[in-house]
């Protein structure tokens, strides 16, 4: 099978494959290959933070022109596959000098599904490009062609707790990758001082109480649609992952603070939703006038890059931000910072320690790494 992720995440998607007891794991680009039978896809598909989606390959095949592609996908036999009653929808990638055109290729995928199940039945699927029951994804590599079925339908970003979002919302996977890179292991405080609408804060609280990622899903998932899907299965793993919700002993602070009153409820309102509202502390104010919780804290935010949300002066607010961390945050914390402006990231005035390249959407991220430390860094260290 294939996890599809975002760039940057594939290792922590790999280790989350492994606990859901997959095998022959393989990081790829944005992608981890992994095999395993349909209660590892279950649980991927329910469990795992940083997976967009869960594809599992049916078909392979070599088509040096589009006839041979045509002809190779009419042999395959849809009627086992796909109902004549449903709707379905393909998302195709090429690459090579043969199939230059993913649409041109996509659409002569569908011709050939379309024609062998009209000529067996008289009757054929309806294409639905938002919301299909069963979702192929088309992928040609030169003239090699697989075909894999999306068994998670709707994006596994889209977690169904959001009931309200401001400007710029981060990514629900990108914001759990963030947390997982991070080294969180739930073992001390977490604060977003640029928390927006909650996501990060939820994601952190969903990973504190054990809540599966999918949770709040309704089980709206394609695999339910498959003909061999099995119910008993799949309520074996759903219960067995909500078992354990509630069943750490995290006893740390989970804090979040904006500036915008408006956001600020909008994340109280996703909270709400959630039933996290107790377990997460909102504040508003300017981030500057805002201390951290007591004791060891992890500090993972996600502030305006100048893309969407326009900042009159973005230099000047890092600015701040590097201040606020040296004044306020000291040694006991530690901060992780998502930015897509290089040149206002030199504005904070503290060196990352680690800088790791990420993708926020098409924006060409960085996420950094600052050590906190009273006085220098040499004092720190010095014998």
């Amino acid at each position: 099978m294939i996890a599809k992720t975002m760039f940057g995440l594939e290792e922590i998607l790999a280790d989350e494959l492994r606990e859901c007891g997959a095998k022959d794991i393989e990081p790829l680009t944005r992608a981890v290959a992994f095999t395993g039978d349909m209660r590892v896809l279950y649980r991927a598909n329910y469990t795992c933070r940083t997976a967009l989606a869960i594809l599992k390959p049916f078909a392979e095949f070599e088509a040096n022109n589009d006839q041979e592609l045509y002809d190779n996908v009419s042999r395959i036999k849809w009627e086992k596959i796909i109902d004549v009653d449903g709707t379905f929808m393909i998302d195709s990638t090429t690459s090579g000098d043969i199939f230059t055109h993913s649409y041109y290729a996509a659409l002569k995928t569908k011709d050939a599904i379309v024609d062998r199940l009209r000529r067996l039945f008289n009757h054929r699927p309806n294409i639905d490009t938002e919301n299909a029951d069963f979702k192929i994804n088309l992928h040609i590599a030169d003239n090699h062609v697989t075909l894999l079925l999306n068994s998670s339908g709707e994006s596994l970003h889209k977690r169904g707790y959001r009931q309200a979002v401001g400007v710029a919302p981060i990514n629900e996977v990108l914001a759990a990758g963030m947390i997982k890179l991070s080294g969180w292991k739930c073992d001390c405080n977490f604060y977003d001082p640029m928390c927006g609408s909650g996501t990060l804060l939820i994601e952190a609280a969903m990973l504190a109480n054990n809540i599966p990622a999918q949770y709040y899903r309704y089980d709206n998932f394609a695999f339910k649609r498959w003909r061999d899907f099995n119910i008993a299965e799949w309520k074996s793993v759903k219960e067995s992952e909500d078992r354990k919700i509630g069943a750490g002993d995290f006893e740390c602070e989970i804090w979040g603070n904006d500036i915008d009153i408006d956001v600020l409820q909008q994340a109280e309102r996703n909270l709400q939703y959630a039933k996290l509202h107790k377990d997460v502390m909102l504040y508003h104010g300017s981030f500057e006038n805002q201390e951290p919780p007591e004791g060891k804290t992890i500090i993972v935010t996600n502030p305006p890059y100048g893309e969407r949300i326009k900042v009159e002066d973005l230099n000047d607010l890092y600015t701040k931000l590097g201040d606020t961390f040296k004044k306020l945050y000291g040694e006991r914390c530690e901060v992780w910072l998502i930015t897509s402006d290089f040149e206002a990231m030199k504005h904070i005035g503290l060196h990352p320690s680690r800088k790791i390249q990420l993708f926020n959407g098409s924006l060409d991220c960085r996420l950094l790494k600052f050590e906190l430390y009273s006085g220098s860094k040499k004092d720190k260290f010095a014998d």
